[in-house]
């Protein structure tokens, strides 16, 4: 009975749990299945506002690349429009070019014209000179008995004295007439350059003179027996000169980079104020290495400047040493620039290449930049220079010829002598001693004064013209202007000066009668 009972109560009590277990995962499962809901819920609200913001985003980029393909659009126009504008300058530039040939031809073809109507001209005069001096033999012979062979010699001898003095002014007119037309043709081309080339006519000098706060500097610099003066000169190669200046001392020397090197060198010890052999080594050495990069950084700011690439370093130092060289109280940098920018100027209005020009008048005085001791004329020094660094042949020759030295072989050399000349000669670009300057003109009336039938010698506009009057009974109007070009082919060969000389015959007849 208590087996019964216990297997009965055990029964009671198994139904009781799973009963109470069943109750336990039921109320279990319903939160488990809110709680899914809920997470479900929350899924579908992320899922949503995550695609609310990929349709926004998707959005801004497509605004973002319409916008960027707009600005690309405006872009591309803006270049063709820049292109085609660039096209019509070209084709207005060829088209003024192909004007300027034209006109040329016509201008050829009537000089050609006016030739043949002078040398019909000369033909219609030979031919009736001829029938005059028929009719002159047949006349002499029966008037005054002579032989037909001395009549005919004394016409002859009347005849070539006429042809002569006809064919004098002939060739006088054509020669005239070729000559103003290269002249005019020749000062538009250089007028042209001129006016591209806008430089100043005030040319750089050197100056050699340190300012100083008082003059008890000068006693430090000297220092005690003289020891910091010595190693300053001994060191720089540069002679200081301490006068009764006020306030200043004077740097001396034939080296104008030594003399740059100097200047600085004392300026920094006169500021820093502490002036001794050790500290004066310092200084130099330092003002050397800053003369050093600026000769550095002006050859390289040229050439960049002027766009030469591919030139070599060593001619590049070269030039910006030139910053520190003076001909004439020109800069020999500046004027080097010049006559760079007037040849390329020139050479494209005569259809050459613009850079071999600018490289060449660059170059051309580049035998200045190097230390007297090497030997010969700075153009063959430049020029065996420049052939040294690789530069083309034609290069070389423009150097070489600058100053007539040796004979032009190509057109780049008389364009980098005429920007020479043009540069040289320009008002304010060069200065010359009074004694130079009077013995220039003495030297022009002598060589005009060599000639026969010369009266009276003038050189004039500080000596660019010279004014020669003749004796009208020993120089006749067909001989002036022989004369006024032998006196200028004399002045080419014997006178060294820049720029052109103006040689002007005069020839006046009197008539003098006395009324009684």
């Amino acid at each position: 009975m208590t087996a019964t009972v216990s297997i009965i109560t055990g029964i009671l009590a198994l139904a009781i749990g799973f009963y109470a277990a069943y109750l336990f995962l039921s109320r279990k499962s319903t939160k488990a299945r809110t709680k899914a809901n809920q997470i479900i819920e929350d899924a579908k609200k992320q899922a949503e506002e995550i695609l609310r913001k990929a349709q926004e985003e998707s959005a801004r980029l497509r605004m973002q690349m319409l916008s960027d393909i707009e600005t690309e659009r405006k872009n591309r126009i803006k270049e063709v429009e820049y292109q085609e504008k660039r096209l019509a300058e070209k084709e207005q530039l060829i088209d003024r070019r192909a004007d300027v040939v034209a006109r040329k031809e016509q201008e050829l073809m009537k000089r050609e014209k006016n030739l043949e109507h002078r040398e019909e001209a000369v033909k219609a005069k030979e031919e009736r000179y001829t029938k005059l001096l028929e009719e002159e033999n047949i006349r002499l012979e029966r008037i005054s008995g002579l032989t037909r062979e001395e009549a005919r010699q004394i016409l002859l001898d009347n005849v070539k004295e006429q042809v002569k003095h006809e064919a004098a002014r002939i060739a006088r007119e054509i020669k005239q007439k070729a000559k103003e037309e290269a002249e005019r043709e020749a000062k538009e081309i250089i007028a042209y350059a001129i006016q591209r080339c806008a430089t100043d006519h005030i040319a750089e000098t050197t100056i050699s003179v340190v300012p100083l706060p008082n003059d008890d500097m000068k006693g430090r610099i000297i220092g005690r027996e003289g020891r910091n003066i010595r190693t300053f000169e001994n060191i720089t190669g540069v002679e200081v000169i301490i006068d009764d200046t006020p306030e200043a001392v004077t740097l001396s020397s034939f080296d104008p980079v030594r003399r740059e090197v100097a200047r600085m060198a004392l300026e920094e010890l006169v500021q820093d104020g502490r002036i001794h052999p050790a500290r004066i080594e310092e200084v130099v050495a330092k003002a050397e290495k800053e003369i050093n990069e600026l000769i550095k950084k002006t050859g390289e700011e040229t050439v960049l400047e002027l766009g030469l690439p591919g030139l070599h370093p060593e001619l590049k130092k070269l030039v910006g040493k030139l910053r520190f060289r003076t001909s004439y109280g020109q800069n020999v940098l500046q004027h080097s620039k010049e006559v760079a920018y007037l040849a390329g100027i020139m050479a494209g209005e005569l259809g050459l290449d613009p850079q071999i020009a600018k490289r060449a008048g660059l170059l051309h005085d580049i035998g200045k930049a190097v230390p007297q001791e090497y030997e010969g004329t700075h153009a063959s020094i430049g020029a065996e220079l420049a052939q040294r660094y690789g530069e083309d042949p034609i290069v070389v020759n423009a150097i070489e010829a600058h100053h007539e030295d040796v004979e032009p072989m190509s057109p780049y050399a008389v364009i980098v002598q005429a920007a020479d000349a043009i540069s040289g000669s320009r008002p304010g670009a060069r200065r010359e001693t009074l004694e130079a300057y009077l013995k220039r003109l003495e030297k022009l009336e002598e060589i005009a004064k060599q000639y026969d039938g010369v009266g009276k010698v003038f050189a004039m506009q500080a000596g660019r013209e010279i004014r020669i009057i003749v004796e009208p009974d020993k120089v006749d109007d067909e001989h002036t202007e022989d004369l006024a070009e032998d006196i200028a082919r004399q002045i080419e060969k014997e006178v060294k000066y820049p720029g052109q000389i103006k040689v002007t015959v005069i020839r006046e007849t009197r008539a003098v009668e006395y009324a009684k």
